[in-house]
């Protein structure tokens, strides 16, 4: 009988597949097993498994570096964690695993950490010949380059500073210094580092760490970039520290599944399987061939060709499926991973012209609450949800800043359901729970008086950058552009779409030159603090602030600029209640909640789209990394393939099968 896929199915299959993420609540166990990925199945000795994988990525999606300890963006974690294992992964479930450290410990309520290590991780290069072992020393070392100002530039410090007794001192303390003398700076017993920071290792097996403050969830900090390892004695070969920021694939030294054999910066790169990876239980690819591509069509293309193993598809391509019986791939579209990030429009305060001026009249409009508000409550979003899920649009909705799923409170509330409550919304997932036009307009026409009085003049411009060489994202700035208009309207806002060659941030972001960024979040760990922690004002490790919105740039409380920090402090206030509540994780979720219904009701932010799409693919997308936090989602570890493409009745079973074990 002819299989056919009605929306009806499609509803059900992103349901089951959005079950996954509800298993886990981000509090875990305090002690780590040696068990295997929570009930994986290993392809290993499977026929008709894919042994070689080909999987495209968008050129945009490019590295920046091969540093993980370096590198916030996903672009360069989904290739890299394949390269280096921290101290735990998660599994399909998304429950914390045994990695580097078999097993983990507190005795004291969170207050000091104890991270068994296993004695078999070896550090290798490229061609997987043997350089060391991967002991205690190495976290200590990856810990100082975190804290190190002169050899990290501040990234990733965010996590540590917060949480690590003595890490703000060290940093401030490398500040201090020149760069230097910051270089000369190791990990090794009796230094600086060691005297200041609360981590030891009494022996090459144990690592122990000392937090500030009783830290339940310390343990999850281990799946992210800032507790990964580095070798000192790599550090040594490379000549220091300008070696490492430099270094290659050629170069660098590997822990993890694969080692790098081949990379053609925007072509293509070559992992290869390293045979002396710990886990040799694990199901690994013998090589995954990575292939650079300039847009969803190409790949399409390629996987049409047979050439690839996996393909996300987008609108058109969904719509002239989907609707097309006799189409070839009619059968066999699958929901693809849902993602673990929420994305809002961030705003820039302190934007600049491309001459390097200040844009005063976005600047002024943008510290306007009710210029921001009429976006909140007036942005009709669906055409951009129909753009990322085709099949199931409201899917794709968000009302939050955190990611739905990351946490739960005893009772087994979510998370953003607290929030929800806090803000009075009611969310039915059938039309947008907060669009209010009668709002959107009464705040509009508040928020032109008030900037018109100030100077400003209308229509006021954003402007909104898109990679030049991307059809796609052309297309999406269109509707994106059309959505403006028809929600806000021509005379008061119009989106000037503008492009950049090859990378957002140097290029866009560091010179300050966007309006607003639809930027997504992942969680570092396992707490609503990560998220909310990135935009509080004041705070150099906030990344969203120091990076983004520029609002700890604002500093002169100018008319148009005091309303805006008075809020932004209040909401900061709002977020370190919250933190210093660590011995009732519920009144923390609330606390939490409270300070993120404060940021949306004064639309520090705008929440946009959640994303949820459909692909075709070799691979079960069930037996995928399926944590809400930290940095290894895309580890390809095992992962079950088919070198005959998955089915849409078979991923419905698959993701049934896998949401029943998930409430086991």
């Amino acid at each position: 009988m002819k299989k056919t896929m009605s929306r009806a199915l499609a509803l059900a299959m992103a349901s089951a597949l959005l079950l996954n993420g509800c298993g886990n609540g981000g509090n875990g166990e305090s002690e780590g097993d040696n068990g295997a990925a929570g009930g994986t199945t290993n392809d290993a000795g499977n026929a008709n498994a894919v042994k070689d994988l080909v999987y495209p990525r968008l050129a945009t999606r490019e590295l920046e570096t091969f540093n993980l300890l370096y590198s916030q963006r996903q672009e360069d974690f989904e290739t890299l964690c394949n390269l280096v294992d921290g101290l735990v992964e998660a599994d399909s479930y998304g429950k914390v695993q045994p990695a580097v450290a078999e097993k983990w410990s507190t005795e004291d309520g969170g207050l000091t950490w104890t991270f068994n290590l296993r004695n078999d991780v070896k550090w290798v290069d490229m061609n997987a010949q043997e350089k060391a072992n991967c002991v205690a020393n190495d976290f200590a070392t990856g810990l100082e380059w975190v804290l190190n100002f002169h050899k990290n530039d501040s990234s990733n410090t965010s996590m540590p500073l917060e949480m690590i007794k003595g890490a703000e001192e060290y940093y401030e303390y490398t500040k201090t210094l020149s760069k230097e003398e910051a270089y000369a700076l190791t990990a090794e017993e009796g230094s600086k580092f060691r005297e200041m920071v609360g981590i030891a290792t009494p022996d090459e097996n144990t690592v122990v760490y000392t937090c500030i403050n009783p830290t339940p969830y310390f343990y999850t900090v281990g799946t992210y970039a800032c507790l990964f390892p580095m070798s000192q004695a790599m550090v040594d070969e490379l000549g220091g520290p300008d070696g490492v920021k430099s270094m290659t694939n050629e170069t660098m030294w590997y822990n993890g599944c694969y080692t790098m054999t081949s990379y053609i910066q925007g072509n293509e790169k070559i992992l290869e399987k390293n045979p002396t990876y710990w886990d040799k239980e694990a199901s690994l690819f013998d090589s995954v061939t990575i292939k650079m591509v300039e847009s969803s069509d190409v790949a399409f293309q390629l996987y049409q060709s047979g050439e690839v193993d996996y393909c996300d598809l987008t609108e058109s391509q969904i719509k002239t499926i989907s609707e097309n019986e006799g189409h070839e791939f009619h059968d066999y579209i699958v929901p693809a991973v849902a993602s673990k990030y929420s994305y809002p429009y961030h705003f820039n305060f302190n934007k600049m012209k491309e001459d390097g001026t200040p844009d005063e009249n976005w600047n002024t409009a943008v510290a306007n609450e009710a210029f921001r508000l009429s976006w909140y409550y007036g942005l009709d979003l669906t055409n951009m949800w129909k753009r990322v899920n085709a099949l199931d649009p409201m899917s794709c909705e968000n009302n939050f800043y955190t990611m739905k799923g990351l946490v739960y409170t005893s009772d087994g509330t979510e998370y953003t359901e607290l929030v929800a409550k806090e803000l009075g919304l009611e969310i039915n997932g059938k039309t947008p729970a907060r669009l209010d036009k009668e709002k959107a307009e009464q705040y509009k026409k508040q928020a032109i008086e008030e900037l018109t009085a100030l100077g400003v003049t209308f229509p006021v411009g954003i402007d909104y950058y898109i990679p030049a060489s991307s059809q796609t994202a052309l297309d999406s700035a269109n509707v994106t552009k059309q959505l403006f208009s028809e929600s806000l309207g021509d005379d008061y806002v119009t989106l000037n779409i503008k492009t950049y060659v090859s990378k957002l941030n140097s290029e866009v972001i560091k010179p300050h030159l966007h309006s607003i960024v639809n930027n997504g979040w992942g969680a570092d760990y396992g707490d609503p603090q990560n998220y909310l922690g990135q935009e509080t004002y004041g705070t150099p490790q906030a990344y969203y602030s120091q990076n983004y919105s520029y609002i700890n740039e604002i500093t002169e409380e100018t008319p148009a600029n005091k309303a805006l920090l008075d809020t932004y402090k209040e909401y900061t206030k709002l977020v370190e209640e919250a933190n210093a509540i660590t011995d009732d994780m519920d009144a923390r979720y609330k606390a939490y909640a409270k300070a993120e219904a404060y940021m949306l009701q004064h639309a520090l932010v705008v929440p946009v789209n959640y994303q949820q799409g459909w692909c075709l693919s070799r691979i079960d997308n069930t037996s995928r990394a399926n944590a809400m936090f930290g940095c290894q989602n895309e580890k390809m570890k095992n992962w079950r393939t088919s070198k005959d493409a998955y089915t849409t009745e078979q991923a419905t079973a698959l993701a049934a099968e896998h949401a029943a074990s998930t409430k086991k």
